[in-house]
């Protein structure tokens, strides 16, 4: 706060403005509104500044002078006028305040320059024992007519002030008040009996402007009641959240009651996140409703990419990926014991609605294993995925068993694994690619033609841009294996078959016109270095 003296007012030119104000049940003066500043201001305006004219006719100034008089209250003893006086000293001689008038309006700067003062009283009109006056940077003071008493009760601040101060009438003068409307605020709740039904009133940005001055002025009670507003009112918005958590922060040094507002958004020792995003995979990934588990992936998914930029000494790409993995397994085991189960002979011959259920589970089971895939993905962490799809050999020898209509949601996660690393968001190792190829290859090219038709996410083209570069990335003899192999399958097949043109175009090349080339250039090596 600004710099706080306690000084007798001087006089001054500046003109004192009555806000108007209403009488609460307790019979004390209620804060101000808002609009109460605003219109004290606006007459600041020089577009209402008055027109020059000549001095007023003696008449005049002696109702103003009277209407003064009728709205200061009685003083209480001579000492007490004589050490706060706000107003020019009365005359009985009326010329004489006419001609004084008459010169101040010559020589004073123009009005609209000139702070405009409002006077507001608290407690019962005339008994106050104490004024205080408040300088804004807009301006404008505000004259307070309050009792010392009240005030060195309910302000740290106050009664360390006083205390130095021997007189039983003060004044302080505080400059260059910050927030003069939210401090006139705070010293009418020391008034208040109930202050969290005058606060319910307000919204969260004024209360923390209160909660400030109240900080300030050591005004522990009016500290308390804020903090109980704010830790039940609903906060609004990540903006406002953010302000009031700074706020509150702020209070810790002050040994105030703070974590119930704190708890909101943040967990005791209890709780670790990686329990809660287990549990939460775990609901998702069980989800008996189609359409809400899909819903919640996408939302899941876009939550865990925003925390991937938090830095990487936080920690939550490791517990996110620990958690990651052990669904990974429980849905891997899941898929090959369902694999299995619809792979026996007898299984073709149940009903349908036996058989369903275990279709559904296969389906989910993919799904399932395509999302925490993503995740990974989004991650960076994808490589033990990788390794852990590409080892499947079982699971890839029981997909020929099962109808196409059922295993091809498998094959959607292959082609999904391709895309990742033709794209070079994972960089699994040589050994892993090839093994990948071996294992996964052909049960996706026996589903290629269902996955055109039968899956609206399947993107071809991307699709074969991801198993051509994948193959380009192995040793030359393996690519010459692999793709050998695909042009005899293509030649039968067609459309039906994964079109890796591209890819045999780079092995071409690669194959026969590269070591041209090189025998070329080192043929003509020699006469180069003559030259």
């Amino acid at each position: 706060m600004a710099e706080i003296r306690v000084r007798k007012l001087e006089q001054d030119q500046t003109k004192t403005r009555n806000v108007p104000i209403a009488i609460t049940p307790e019979g004390f003066w209620c804060c101000p509104s808002p609009g109460g500043f605003q219109k004290a201001s606006k007459y600041q305006n020089p577009l209402n500044k008055a027109k020059p004219s000549s001095p007023p006719p003696k008449t005049t100034v002696q109702k103003k002078q009277s209407l003064v008089s009728e709205r200061k209250p009685p003083p209480t003893s001579v000492q007490s006028d004589a050490a706060c006086q706000d107003q020019p000293n009365r005359s009985s001689d009326t010329p004489a305040i006419t001609g004084s008038v008459t010169s101040e309006r010559a020589s004073r700067p123009k009005k609209e320059t000139l702070p405009r003062k409002v006077a507001i009283e608290y407690g019962e009109p005339g008994t106050s024992d104490m004024k205080v006056v408040l300088r804004g940077k807009q301006g404008f003071c505000v004259k307070l007519s309050v009792h010392k008493n009240i005030l060195v009760e309910s302000s740290r601040f106050f009664a360390d002030k006083l205390s130095q101060e021997a007189s039983t009438f003060s004044c302080l003068e505080i400059d260059d008040c910050e927030d003069v409307e939210i401090y006139v605020e705070t010293v009418g709740l020391m008034y208040c009996k109930d202050m969290k039904q005058r606060l319910i009133k307000q919204n969260v940005s004024r209360v923390l402007r209160i909660l400030r001055v109240a900080e300030v002025l050591g005004f522990n009670s009016c500290i308390k009641s804020s903090l109980e507003y704010l830790e039940a009112v609903p906060w609004v918005g990540e903006e406002e959240e953010e302000k009031v958590l700074s706020s509150v922060l702020s209070l810790q040094n002050e040994r105030v009651g703070v974590e119930p507002v704190l708890k909101r958004v943040s967990y005791g020792a209890a709780n670790q996140p990686n329990d809660i995003l287990s549990n939460i995979i775990d609901l998702v990934l069980k989800s008996n409703d189609e359409k809400a588990r899909r819903e919640m992936k996408s939302i899941v998914l876009k939550l865990l990419r925003e925390s991937n930029i938090l830095p990487s000494y936080v920690g939550s790409a490791d517990i996110c990926s620990e958690t990651i993995y052990i669904s990974c397994r429980s849905c891997l085991n899941s898929l090959l014991s369902l694999f299995k189960q619809a792979a026996e002979p007898e299984f073709a011959d149940k009903p349908t609605d036996e058989k369903d259920p275990v279709m559904k589970q296969i389906a989910l089971g993919a799904d399932n294993l395509s999302w925490l895939l993503e995740i990974l993905t989004d991650k960076q962490a994808s490589d033990e995925f990788i390794l852990m799809w590409a080892s499947q050999r079982e699971l890839a020898a029981l997909h020929a068993k099962l109808p196409i209509v059922s295993r091809y949601h498998v094959s959607c996660v292959t082609a999904r694994v391709f895309v990742g690393i033709g794209r070079g968001e994972v960089l699994p190792l040589k050994d892993t690619r090839h093994l990948l190829l071996q294992t996964w290859l052909q049960p996706l090219i026996n589903d290629y033609s269902w996955l055109q038709h039968g899956c609206r996410s399947f993107d071809r083209k991307v699709v074969e841009e991801g198993i051509g570069r994948t193959i380009l990335t192995l040793p030359l003899e393996n690519q010459q294996s692999i793709l050998l192999g695909w042009l005899s399958i293509f030649l039968r097949s067609g459309d039906s078959c994964p079109n890796l043109q591209r890819a045999f175009e780079v092995w071409w090349r690669r194959t026969f016109i590269r070591p041209y080339l090189e025998t070329q250039g080192n043929a003509l090596l020699p006469d180069n270095s003559k030259k």
